[in-house]
């Protein structure tokens, strides 16, 4: 069975390959309307308007096409575009298929003109699907699905499913309104496909109001043996997911994330924002959303993003950001995280795949995460055959007040939970701290050859706490004597002073000022203690975009780097 663009929709041709069907008749398929193009030249552009009419040529606003429908049918070449009136509501879908655009040079682009955003809604199906092609720009439009499309289709649907492994490059979407759709915007490589696509910018989008996802890539099964990515140079910048809700029937995978990058490499998220996402997952499910999250994947930096009061319907995930199974050489640097059910920054591989490897999460806040699921806490690593992970200059302020686990339990989670499975792990120059909770929590005595934690403020507000293994401290003293923490070269390293956080006394509210995560020491000494960057690339700045001093502090901000926030 064979699709093939119909005016109305698609229609299934028996029995006969398409490539035979343009055999028999040149260019076109019997009982398929396409509307005329020009004879000679283009590339051509098209206008659609309500008032206008599908007998006349579409090349100019005054004599326009009248429905999308009939827009579909046309075959785009490079070059060529698709303009429907802003400000209008569009019955139908558009379809690109693998004969159409393909020429990065020369973009096939479709957009609004006029005043204001055109959208396109479609009938059970996905907006805008583009299937073994590229070179396609989509800007400044909305799509809004209906009942049925929040079920089964996309709002923005790439697909490559050659199966030559040729990777389609040239994605353009900007300045877009996807909701009320399975998954807001999905670019995929699909089963049997090695490749997906290159050279993607994902820019002012937003995606809100789907069920399963917000912003999605993803790609074939990953091989640790045979590492391969679907798709590389991806550049996501200023999108904003929100109210994606999880399926709460979807019990046999998760649902409800704002941002998912899979089967990536060289990837960029930066400037973007996912919260109140994953409300209506399933309650049974094994697996749970994340605010933004990648998997499977290389060479990933997640920068300056904001990721918050994002949930869980179970008792799983349901946090910040997330590096989940096989991603190796990433970076997660500079964002905030607050007010989620699960963890702020969770590095987690439940794979023995030993591709989960070489990752980083620096100069990051969280602040009051794990407010539904204690046994996270604001920083979160384990898993299996997890190796080389550094976590420095990050802050993180953990309490207990409105917390229902802390009053009915007395469980609270920790600021930082060490979980089994790791090695190589180098915890440095952070600033911990709580309203009495565990300042760390490991669920096992780690030495320090696997993994070392040096340079660190711990603070408890109220009382300190700290579990180590099957033992309990209360001093800092008492734990590096048991533990050879916080040691160099037998010396103590770490402290235990007060980092003068307002966010320990501040309530967190509907809107956040992140310099209530900043030291306010009234003496201004730097908190922190030991050598600056203990061997670690520390990158240019700290989270407020100063540059880093060859005098360094604990935390997320340097100090002295705070005016202005």
């Amino acid at each position: 069975m064979n699709a093939v663009k119909w005016n109305s929709g698609t229609r299934i041709v028996a029995g006969v390959s398409a490539a035979a069907l343009l055999m028999l008749v040149g260019c076109d398929v019997p009982g398929v309307y396409r509307p005329p193009r020009p004879a000679t030249g283009g590339p051509y552009t098209f206008y659609v308007s309500p008032d206008g009419d599908d007998g006349n040529d579409g090349l100019s606003p005054e004599k326009p096409w009248r429905t999308l429908d009939h827009a579909d049918g046309a075959r785009f070449r490079p070059g060529d575009r698709l303009r429907l009136k802003g400000g209008e509501r569009f019955a139908g879908s558009i379809t690109l298929e693998g004969n159409e655009a393909g020429a990065p040079s020369q973009p096939v682009v479709i957009e609004s003109y006029g005043t204001g955003r055109a959208t396109i809604a479609p009938r059970g199906t996905s907006g805008i699907t583009v299937r073994d092609t590229a070179g396609v720009e989509i800007r400044n439009l909305s799509l809004v699905g209906d009942a049925e499309s929040l079920r089964k289709g996309v709002g923005i649907a790439f697909r490559n499913g050659l199966p030559n492994g040729r990777r389609l490059d040239h994605v353009r979407i900007t300045d877009v309104e996807a909701r009320g759709f399975q998954n807001g915007i999905s670019v995929g490589a699909e089963k049997g496909a090695a490749a997906g696509y290159g050279d993607v910018r994902i820019s002012a989008v937003s995606v809100h109001h789907n069920l399963e996802g917000g912003l999605v890539f993803y790609g074939p099964r990953f091989e640790a043996e045979r590492p391969a990515y679907a798709h590389t140079g991806i550049r996501v910048d200023r999108v904003e997911a929100y109210s994606n809700t999880g399926d709460p029937r979807s019990e046999g995978r998760n649902t409800g994330s704002g941002i998912v990058l899979g089967s990536v490499r060289d990837a960029r998220v930066m400037r973007s924002v996912a919260h109140d996402n994953g409300a209506r997952s399933a309650a049974g499910a094994q697996e749970g959303p994340e605010g933004i999250w990648v998997y499977d994947s290389t060479g990933v930096v997640l920068e300056n993003n904001r990721s918050y009061r994002n949930r869980t319907g179970s008792r799983v995930d349901g946090g910040g950001f997330g590096l989940d199974n096989n991603v190796s050489s990433s970076v997660v640097q500079y964002n905030l995280a607050y007010g989620n059910d699960g963890p702020g920054f969770l590095v987690y591989s439940g794979q023995s795949t030993g591709a989960h490897k070489d990752n980083v999460l620096r100069f990051n806040m969280s602040w009051d995460d794990a407010r539904k699921l204690p046994e996270y806490g604001g920083i979160v690593a384990y898993g299996s055959r997890m190796s080389d992970l550094d976590i420095y200059h990050n802050t993180v302020v953990m309490r207990t007040e409105g917390l229902a686990s802390a009053e009915t339990t007395g469980s609270r989670p920790p600021a930082l939970r060490l979980r089994d499975g790791m090695r190589g792990v180098r915890v440095h120059n952070n600033i911990f701290a709580t309203d009495g909770g565990p300042l760390v929590d490991a669920q096992s005595p780690y030495a320090p050859g696997a993994i070392r934690l040096q340079g660190n403020v711990y603070h408890g507000e109220g009382g300190w706490a700290l579990k180590w293994g099957d033992r309990s401290f209360t001093t800092l003293s008492g734990w590096r004597g048991a533990s050879l923490q916080e040691t160099l070269a037998g010396e103590p390293t770490g402290s235990g002073a007060d980092p003068c956080l307002p966010a320990l006394a501040v309530p967190l509210t509907g809107g956040i000022d992140v310099g209530n995560l900043v030291p306010r020491c009234a003496s201004g000494v730097p908190v922190g203690a030991g050598p600056p960057s203990w061997g670690i690339d520390l990158g240019p700045v700290d989270y407020f975009g100063h540059a880093v001093r060859p005098t360094l502090t604990a935390g997320a901000v340097q100090e002295g780097t705070a005016s202005g926030t």
